[in-house]
């Protein structure tokens, strides 16, 4: 079954910095991380509700440089100062996702992960990923509900978490370029049967239960986009992490419901 959008892969060269940038111009507050024993990456997670931005840098390059995951964010790290590196869908059947996907779906997988957090719990999930993950080609993953991070009560305590200008801040949509958008739409509904729509003048929609990709033309200056809706009327504050703009904004505003204050409007 397709949940959503699980997370959104971002590299930076310092996790901690980064966290920090996003608190202080969005409002966005970031948790522990961990490292990811193997592929030589760490991260730290800014949750929205039961998604989150993984801000993922390298801790050691051999590693990373051999494996699936520290490759591309080496690569974006090499070129620049980081960016969209892939995204995740959340299923709850991998198995179940592998076995009706296309011959030709190129997946790779089950693939067993963990991460084991600074408090010492260790945080596990099973996915399928194509050769090479990518700002179009995303992975698939399935949490294991009964470790870290799942459980009722986490679940709970994010579901409640306010944004400190009011309200709850949720994950509503990813913008990734590329040359060819009906071509990245299509693999990706094919794979998960998703909703696809146009979108505008060469730009496609897929739609992902409660949230959306949009597949857009290259064009000069663009780059990816991720956006983060909250549900008071807030303004819009925009920041970057290497390519990748991340925006947050606030519903309209209505009729005797004065905007929020907003302490870092020049940001």
């Amino acid at each position: 079954m397709l949940l959503g959008i699980d997370h959104v892969v971002l590299a930076c060269r310092d996790p901690d910095a980064a966290a920090a940038m996003l608190e202080t111009r969005l409002g966005l507050a970031a948790s522990e991380g961990g490292r990811h024993e193997g592929l030589g990456t760490e991260n730290r997670l800014v949750w929205l509700g039961d998604a989150y931005l993984e801000l993922v840098g390298v801790f050691d390059s051999d590693q990373a440089q051999s494996s699936w995951l520290g490759r591309p964010v080496l690569a974006l790290l090499d070129a620049g100062d980081g960016g969209l590196v892939s995204w995740a869908v959340a299923i709850d059947d991998l198995d179940e996702t592998l076995r009706w996907a296309p011959p030709d779906a190129g997946l790779i997988g089950p693939l067993d992960g963990e991460r084991r957090r600074p408090d010492g719990r260790t945080v596990r999930w099973r996915l399928a990923r194509l050769e090479d993950v990518s700002p179009t080609a995303p992975f698939v993953i399935e949490h294991d509900l009964s470790g870290a991070e799942w459980t009722d009560a986490e679940r709970a305590v994010r579901a409640d978490r306010q944004h400190p200008l009011g309200g709850r801040a949720r994950l509503a949509a990813v913008e990734v370029v590329t040359a060819s958008p009906a071509v990245a739409a299509g693999r990706l509904r094919s794979v998960l049967a998703a909703s696809v729509e146009p979108a505008g003048r060469a730009a496609v929609r897929v739609r992902l239960a409660g949230h959306e990709v949009r597949y857009v033309a290259s064009r000069p200056g663009s780059g990816a986009v991720v956006d983060v809706v909250a549900d008071v009327p807030i303004r819009t504050r925009v920041t970057r992490i290497g390519d990748c703009e991340i925006r947050l904004r606030g519903r309209p505003v209505g009729v005797g419901a004065p905007p929020q204050p907003d302490p870092s409007a020049d940001v």
